[in-house]
């Protein structure tokens, strides 16, 4: 079945390039091709081999960004597929099938027909439109929104308003919007003990039975009750390693993966602060190497919520729920600018997984509710 609307057209022409992170194939010249064509000054922003681009319409007023990002994770094993993963097709129910169907080509898709359907609609609009494009989100993050974003800062360059095109929905196209996410913080804990033979413990301090009561008090810590926005902060263990191979050895360290996903009820520094306190109350010899992925951040209702709930109740009838649910998103960089940021894109069903699909319909009713948004805040 050939694609019948522009927005599917062009969805599955950014299908069919195999962009697995941090490649773009070709996706981010395209998208500029089209932007350029009404009236977008685009500028590519390569940075450590990473492909990004911005793009901007209008001189004054308010800024609408739209952001997303072109990679896309690996196809897995593709004989598991019921077609080639990068051969986009729409299948006798009504799906697009392809990699990055719903994670998320279709939004970008959206977004650029939006776009230019409103330009062509409101070419004297107010304000200004704007794009953020990168092509290393499911990959490190570091030389994509996050290294734009600075460049931007340092620019001065207002950004009042984003809509980021990640799958937000859970069962029906705009059933759920994200707006606001937790924040993300890692560490690398070792415990340090002594290695002996373990017919002679008293010779050796086995880091692993050190270890166990201060990781189970960690994991049963209450860290804070959360909001009306934030569940409260979680911690999770996500790999304990230690032992030489062989069996008759106590080993001399234990490494510990642990993540903290966690709401502004809580900084950094009061996590690792408390982190610290329990591990020294057990008297361990430790060390921990933190990574910060991104802090928390949230967008109240107001104009761009507003809007956008305004616009899915007026094109698909239905109430959107707020949420904060879910892992992180490139919205952590862009909201340190003080933008308001929102998530809506379709349903999330099937991202990262083998046969990724998306109702073909839903991309051209998104494209709907990214115009109607256009409408309500530049208009």
């Amino acid at each position: 079945m050939s694609p019948v609307s522009p927005t599917l057209e062009l969805a599955c022409d950014l299908i069919s390039r195999p962009s697995v992170t941090p490649l773009d194939e070709g996706c981010q010249p395209l998208m500029m091709k089209r932007l350029a064509a009404c009236g977008f000054q685009t500028e590519p922003l390569p940075i450590e081999g990473v492909e990004n681009f911005w793009a901007i319409r209008g001189t004054t007023g308010p800024v609408l960004c739209f952001a997303g990002h072109t990679d896309v994770v690996p196809s897995g094993p593709q004989d598991a597929w019921t077609q080639p993963p990068f051969a986009p097709i729409i299948d006798a129910q009504g799906m697009l099938l392809g990699r990055g169907a719903a994670d998320m080509k279709g939004s970008l898709a959206a977004m650029v027909v939006a776009v230019e359907r409103f330009v062509s609609d409101h070419p004297d609009h107010r304000g200004r439109i704007a794009f953020l494009i990168t092509s290393d989100e499911e990959g490190p993050a570091v030389h994509g929104t996050r290294a734009v974003v600075e460049r931007l800062r340092e620019r001065n360059q207002q950004l009042d308003w984003c809509i980021v095109g990640e799958p937000s929905s859970t069962d029906l196209l705009g059933d759920m919007v994200k707006n606001g996410r937790r924040g993300s913080l890692g560490g690398t804990l070792t415990i340090r003990g002594k290695q002996g033979h373990v017919a002679y413990p008293h010779l050796a301090r086995n880091p692993i039975h050190l270890a166990a009561p201060a990781l189970a008090e960690l994991a049963a810590e209450h860290w804070d009750d959360g909001n009306a926005f934030f569940p409260p902060t979680s911690f999770q263990i996500s790999n304990l390693n230690a032992g030489t191979g062989a069996t008759n050895v106590i080993p001399g360290t234990l490494v510990a993966l642990f993540n903290f996903r966690f709401s502004t009820e809580s900084t950094v520094e009061r996590l690792q602060q408390r982190t610290q306190m329990i591990l020294d109350k057990h008297k361990l010899d430790w060390h921990i190497d933190w990574s910060l992925s991104g802090l928390p951040f949230l967008t109240e209702p107001g104009d761009l919520l507003d809007a956008i709930a305004a616009s899915i109740h007026e094109v698909t009838g239905r109430e959107t729920t707020p949420s904060t649910s879910g892992g992180t998103s490139d919205g952590r960089f862009i909201a340190t600018l003080g933008t308001q940021v929102v998530e809506l894109g379709p349903v999330n069903a099937t991202i990262h997984q083998v046969n990724e699909k998306v109702l073909a319909s839903d991309l051209d009713l998104l494209t709907d509710i990214y115009y109607r948004t256009l409408v309500r805040l530049l208009t």
